[in-house]
């Protein structure tokens, strides 16, 4: 990555010669070079990246089923619908298998005959 870095930086002081400076593209140039020491910091620390797409990945769900829940039908048919999704989100997150957990979760969630006896299951 630092060569295509480099390359970056070397095309923006270029343009940043070039461009007037109040313009958008001289303000974006500009506010580049500015906060280059912060845009490479990433390459010291090999567990970060140079976007935010992970954290993108993780809320679209949120978003998409936000726009979903608005044809819930009810009130009672949204909290269903969000129950649901909640349950499918954690076994997600937790690296399971929705499926999977959903029909462990529902072929012995009846079978409980207190929260106590569902504990650690």
């Amino acid at each position: 990555m630092q060569p295509v870095l480099t390359k970056f930086k070397s095309w923006l002081e270029k343009k940043a010669n070039t461009i007037p400076p109040q313009s958008a593209l001289g303000k974006a140039v500009n506010y580049s070079l500015n906060q280059w020491e912060y845009l490479v910091h990433y390459l010291d620390l090999p567990e970060l990246t140079p976007d935010n797409n992970a954290a993108e990945r993780a809320i679209r769900p949120f978003v998409l089923g936000r726009k979903n829940w608005l044809f819930s039908g009810s009130p009672a048919g949204a909290e269903s619908s969000s129950a649901m999704y909640s349950l499918i989100e954690t076994a997600k997150a937790n690296g399971l298998d929705p499926h999977s957990y959903l029909l462990n979760l529902f072929e012995k969630a009846p079978l409980a005959e207190s929260e106590k006896a569902w504990a650690g299951r």
